[in-house]
């Protein structure tokens, strides 16, 4: 009997726009590893306006790649648990928050629960996720528009200023 474990390369956006924003995606990373997830790699920090309800402060914004062996829904709980951990309270859709964690891809698979939808369904049309994606990932290949990030990066018709903060 194989006991190996499968683990699964995994993107996730992380954003922030209350209280000490570039703290609360550190805490968040930590809190994450604390999990049992590893970071493989990280964006570079990028800062835009917010997103559908713009009468809010900007965002900071990354993009991480993990590495576990969840499958989506198990990865989705522990996620909802970080941002609980971190103070996170959903009050209004795309509304302030003090984090903020989506799963943009989960290796090559369609995911569609109630509560879920793998590859993000709103990727190609937000340049703030495009633009740290492209950075650590930008030949991944979304599945469902067998096109490169970069390639949506090019074709995204979002015009929000996205700013790469300086390391």
């Amino acid at each position: 009997m194989n006991t190996d474990k499968v683990y699964h390369t995994i993107f996730l956006m992380l954003g922030s726009n209350l209280s000490d924003r570039i703290s609360m995606l550190e805490a968040a990373k930590a809190t994450i590893r604390k999990a049992g997830i590893s970071i493989t790699k990280e964006s570079h920090l990028y800062e835009t306006a917010a997103w559908g309800k713009t009468d809010q402060p900007p965002f900071i914004n990354q993009v991480i790649q993990i590495s576990c062996n969840l499958i989506p829904l198990e990865l989705l709980a522990r996620i909802l648990d970080v941002e609980k951990e971190l103070g996170r309270k959903r009050l209004e859709i795309w509304g302030p928050r003090c984090i903020d964690i989506d799963i943009l891809y989960f290796n090559q698979q369609i995911c569609i629960y109630d509560n879920l939808k793998i590859p993000h369904p709103e990727i190609q049309n937000r340049r703030f996720a495009l633009a740290p994606l492209v950075e650590i990932a930008s030949d991944f290949i979304h599945p469902v528009f067998n096109l490169s990030n970069a390639t949506l990066l090019e074709r995204c018709i979002d015009n929000l200023d996205v700013k790469k903060l300086d390391s």
